[in-house]
Order: structure tokens, then sequence, then C-alpha cells
């Protein structure tokens, strides 16, 4: 079989000579470039200053982009609404094995006029920022790998960078095909964790954010530390990149190193613990992710080399972003003679780039695999991201988008060859991959039917109004409920996705039918409500919409909530003074429906269930509220949250005239020793 396979590949080399002799007789800048479907990229540097890997040097930028579906033409230039950016950058080589090739890949900053101030910008569509990547897409004839890697990253719910495919005009050069995309870093829509200073060096400000990657040392950042891979004498090298090498502190290194010397242990050992073993180190599902990520294209480098991890404040180490994903779907140096990518592989025990042990070791533990497959089996079912037919429609989609583009591509450089044949390999590939992977990658019964606490998410103040004492920010707050009758052991416990960052203390409880506060800041929560909340939170609350995911120790959803500012949601807590409160906990908390806005300003501490008694309901006139304790203020809401009628009374058993409003369902907001309560009520 190897012998077929490497006489084949000698063929199509050959061939490849052949061709590569005809086309070098061709002026490669013979074409004239006038129009793409695509943006148009022109850059040119100050007194045509040729770009070097370092230093930076000075330029223009010009953006051609008219909108989508519309024809892009170089001689938009001159025409401000044809520009998406017209500004000033700087900008440099990047790049390892790729600064081998004549076409090269570059970063870029925007900067200001000054030539020094950031210029947080949106390109193409793009969040702002000032930092971006021309992507060059070596060594990778498809010109699709990184594309369609960093959407089906996406396409799961995680963040990859990214990226718009573009034509790139250098000081007056076309150079062909690029993908301009997100460089990674910390930024609140790209890797969304906290900018750790030299000066936190206590915990728990000690403990994130932190974006660290296993790497080549070849980009000039030292080697932090080393991990042994499976292959005798090929560590794993580990780099610093926030905070930066040049500015990280011995306190910082030895804490971040510590969490992977912890992961590393644990998994030798397959401690699972949801208290001391590595579900207490990493967020399970970003590293389930990652690995089905590069699994699906056995990728040459995964794991080794351009493998980024990321841990914010008090929460646990994560897998990724994707990055660099142009050796993948078999496709590998072949001109430097390697051939690593195959459908019938593992990658992490190849026996070549496997990356540090605790990959292997993951994935040899039966609890982590049991995960690992059912989430291969939940992606790879009909619509979803990893199934063959979801993937064959996105390679066509991107296929057809830059088609055109291709053939010039292929005229400048010529290393496309007949870019059909490339796409059908990748099919086949893919094909034969996902075949191999479902009859190799084991069974998930053991973990298919999990028993969760009951714990739901029952308030929620995502914007709430700036005052004289605090900022809106620093008042943010989410209350969760013990809904069941026994105590509920919090160890493991924490909040997933790309929301908030928070994680409860091993062995910390919550008692039958309580509540617990967290909070965005634990001083002002005490100011403002006169008792501690349990923990704090980091990241904001999305003053516009977010998940918010609470996952036990693997990773499996306890709760979940995806609110929003607009309507059918309450809008009134959107800085209006109010915050999502639940109806009733027997309801779905993911419906707007079950939610009320509500501006009671006392909270209390372990808030357990009051024994309300209200009726008739359904009814057609009056209501009666009856309660042991004494009552003191009754208001009916609508849907939108807006107050129709309120009575303030003292009084243990208070009845609402209903009579003059109209059919449909309303909430009670009921006011009991100073201890706001809400109930659905329906008016017939």
């Amino acid at each position: 079989m190897k012998y077929c396979f490497y006489k084949h590949l000698r063929i199509v080399c050959n061939s490849l000579i052949v061709i590569l002799l005809v086309f070098c007789k061709l002026d490669a800048n013979s074409q004239v470039f006038t129009e793409s479907n695509l943006p148009i990229i022109i850059i040119n540097t100050d007194n045509s200053t040729p770009i070097l890997d370092s230093p930076r040097v000075l330029g223009t930028m010009k953006i051609i982009y008219n909108g989508p579906g519309a024809q892009n033409f170089v001689s938009n230039q001159t025409n401000l609404a044809s520009l998406n950016y017209n500004g000033r950058i700087d900008i440099e080589i990047r790049g390892s094995s790729s600064q081998a090739l004549e076409k090269k890949g570059y970063g870029l900053t925007t900067r200001l006029a000054d030539n020094v101030s950031n210029n947080n910008v949106s390109l193409l569509g793009m969040p702002s920022e000032n930092d971006w990547v021309l992507n060059g897409l070596a060594f990778d004839p498809s010109l699709i790998r990184d594309y369609i890697s960093y959407a089906i990253s996406r396409n799961m719910g995680n963040y990859a960078p990214r990226t718009v495919y573009c034509e790139l005009i250098l000081n007056g050069d076309y150079r062909g095909l690029y993908l301009l995309q997100e460089k990674i870093k910390s930024d609140s829509q790209r890797v969304n964790i906290t900018k750790i200073t030299t000066t936190q060096n206590i915990f728990p400000e000690l403990s994130g954010g932190y974006i660290t990657k296993s790497d080549k040392d070849t980009g000039g950042d030292p080697i932090a530390w080393s991990m042994p891979s499976y292959v005798a004498g090929n560590n794993a090298n580990f780099i610093h990149d926030l905070p930066k090498p040049t500015e990280v502190t011995v306190q910082q290194d030895n804490y971040i190193h510590n969490e992977f010397n912890k992961l590393a242990s644990t998994t030798t050992i397959n401690n699972y613990s949801e208290i001391n073993g590595y579900p207490s180190v990493i967020d399970i599902p970003s590293f389930i992710d990652f690995i089905l990520s590069n699994e699906l294209g056995s990728n040459a480098d995964g794991y080794h080399f351009s493998t980024y991890f990321h841990k914010e404040r008090n929460g646990k180490l994560r897998a990724g972003p994707l990055w660099d994903f142009n050796l993948t779907y078999g496709n590998d140096l072949f001109l430097w003679g390697f051939d690593r990518s195959h459908t019938d592989v593992w990658q992490f025990s190849d026996g070549g780039n496997d990356g540090a042990k605790f990959w292997k070791d993951l994935f040899l533990s039966p609890q982590f695999k049991c995960y690992l497959s059912k989430r291969w089996n939940e992606v790879t079912q009909v619509g979803k991201p990893m199934n063959l037919a979801t993937l064959n429609s996105m390679i066509d989609t991107t296929v057809t988008l830059i088609s055109t583009a291709v053939i010039r591509e292929q005229t400048r450089w010529n290393s496309v060859g007949i870019h059909l044949d490339q796409i059908n390999g990748i099919k086949t590939f893919l094909s034969a991959r996902i075949a191999w992977m479902n009859n190799n990658i084991g069974s998930f019964s053991s973990c298919n039917s999990v028993v969760t606490p009951p714990l739901v998410i029952t308030k929620i103040n995502y914007n709430p109004v700036l005052t004289t004492s605090f900022t809106s920010n620093e008042q943010e707050f989410i209350e969760i409920k013990n809904c069941g009758s026994q105590v509920v052991n919090l160890s493991g416990i924490y909040f997933g996705g790309l929301g908030l960052s928070y994680q409860f203390p091993a062995n910390s409880t919550l008692a039958a039918n309580t509540s617990l506060f967290i909070a965005s800041k634990a001083t002002t929560f005490l100011s403002r409500y006169g008792f501690n909340a349990f923990g704090e939170f980091y990241r904001n609350l999305s003053n516009s919409n977010q998940n918010l995911i609470i996952s036990d120790a693997f990773g499996n959803t306890i709760d979940t909530v995806f609110y929003y500012d607009s309507s059918p949601w309450p809008t009134s807590p959107d800085g209006g003074g109010s915050y999502l409160q639940l109806i009733d906990t027997a309801l779905d908390n993911n419906l707007s429906s079950s939610w009320i806005a509500s501006n009671a300003l006392t909270l209390t501490e372990n808030d357990s269930e009051s024994q309300l008694v209200i009726y008739p309901n359904p009814t057609s006139d009056f209501i009666s509220i009856s309660s042991d304790n004494q009552l003191s203020k009754i208001e009916v809401l609508d849907l939108e949250g807006r107050i129709i009628l309120s009575i303030e009374k003292v009084a243990k058993v208070i009845s609402v005239d209903l009579s003059q409003c109209s059919n449909g369902i309303y909430f009670l907001k009921i006011i009991e020793n100073n201890k706001s309560i809400s109930r659905k009520i329906i008016k017939k």
C-alpha cells in the first residue's frame, strides 16, 4: 500500500515539475488585475521600502469593498465611498516555514496618522481592532483549509479567528489571493480574557488571564518551559503570548506553568476527580472540540505547533483558538519529504508531532474519551458542523466564492495546479476520515444520560443603571437557586462557554431550596444589598445578549439562559433600572416569556420559596394573594414588564381587581417581608 502511494506521489511530483517548467517561462507579472468579486487590498510602503521579518515598516493601506455581491475595481481606490479602510499601517513578514516561499504572509497594525497610536477599526465587517494578519495560504494548493477549519470551529460554538478572502496588491505588484484575518490576542471580541498586568502577582488576580502556545521558537520569543511527548527527544515547547515574554513575572510564569503541570500529572494517573483531578483544571468541552478539529483534519502540526491555550481569571484552562491548519485534510510539506496527514491515524499518537503527553493521556482516560465520542456523535449529525454533507456544502460555497481569484493565483504563483482535483481530494479525504473516526472513537453509552444537580439561574442583572456611587459593570449579579430537596456539592461546577468566568470552590455547597449570588464586584454587592455575594465572576455580562451556561466538571450543561435586551425579552433591564427575574423555577428559563423585569432594591440571602397561595388562577375578575407572612405591595405587570396595577397594603391577604384588564398573561410582583417574589397569572 505504501509503495503504491509513494509511486503515485512520484508521478504527481514529476507532473508538477513539467507544469512548473512550462509556467516558469511565463512572466508572472504579465497579467493585468483590474477587478474582483472579493475585496481588494492595496498596500504601499513608504518609499516602497521592502517588508522585512523585523522591524516593521510604515505604509498606507486601502481596502476596496463595495458591499456583498458587488464587484470591486482597482480604479475604485480614489473613490472614498468604495473604501472600507484608507489609512496608515505598519507591517512585517510573519510565519515560520512559509518565509521560505516567495509569496509571503504578513502581520500588520492599523495606525492613526501619527504612525504610533493604534487605530481600532472594523475591517470588512470584523469587530474593531488594530492587529491583523494577511494569511498567504502557504503550502495549501486548495486555498481553503484554514478558511473552512476556522469556520467549523466557530460553528461549533468556539471562538476562531474571523477570516475574509481578499486579493492583494503590494507596492504595485499583484500578490494573489489572501485571507485577511484576526490575530489571536486578548480582546472582548477575540480571546475574551482579562489582560493581566505586571503588578498582578497575588491570587485571585494572579489566576488570569493568560494566553500560552505550544510552538516553534523561530519567532524570537524565548521558550518558557518544555514538556515531554511520547516521542523521545521531541519535547513540546511552550511560549508566553499573554503576558508578553518580556513582561511576564516570575510569579505569573510559575502559576501558569503549574496549571499545565497539574494537567500533566492528573492525566498521567487518570485522576478524574472533580475536586483535584483534570476536570478541576481544564474546560473539558474546549479540549474535546480542539481535539476533534485537529483529528477531523488530521493536522500534521496539531498539538505540537501553533497550539494555543487560554485561561481567564478564576477560570479553567481552555484549549484554543485554532491556528494554522494548512497541513490538514491529507496535505503536508511533500516537497520537503513529509507525509503525515492520513485518514487512519490519531495525530496525538502518530509518532511525529504528538504534542505534550497530556493529549494522549486524555484520550486514554475512559471518562474523557466517552465525552469525546459523545460530542463527535453530536457534531456529525445531519446539519451539524462536522457532518459530511454540511462540510461538502461549505466547501462548494467557498470554492464558488474564490473561483476567479484561483485562476489569477495559479497564473501568479503556479502553486494550485488543477483546483478541482485539490477540492475533490479534500472531499474524498473527509469521507474516509469521518468513517474511520466513527469506527475508532468508541462508545459514549456510559456518559449519555448524566444526571445534573437542579441549579437554576433565577436573576440576571446585566446592565445596571450608572449611579453616583457605582459604575454599571460593577453592579452586575446573577442569582442561582438549588430547586432540589438535597444539598448540592458545587465542586467542579463552573460557567462554561464564552460568557462570564467563574468556578465554584472545591467542596462548597448550596442547601436545598436556597439561592446564592455571584457578583461582578463583591464589595459593591455588599454595599448595595447588605450581605456578601457567594463569589465574584470575571468578564462582564453583555449589555445586548449572552449565553450563560452552568456546567458540571465534565461540561454537562446544568442550566443555560440565552438572554437578549430586545423584545420579546423585557427591555427595561437594559439600562432602565431593572433586572431580569425568573417568574417561577418550574418554567423554562431559556424562554423570554418566563422572565419579567424587576426593580426591587432589596435582595435576600438564601432566598427560599415562599408559601404563597394565589387563587383563582386563571381568573376572570378578582385574584387573591394569601401568605403566612405580611404582604406590603402587589404589582401587576404585562409581558413587557410595564406596571398595569399597583396596590400598597399591609396584610396577609390582598385581592386585586383584574376585570378591566384585557385577557392574557400577566405577572404579579409580590413584596413579602421586603422580599420580591414573582408569579404568572392568566386573565380570561
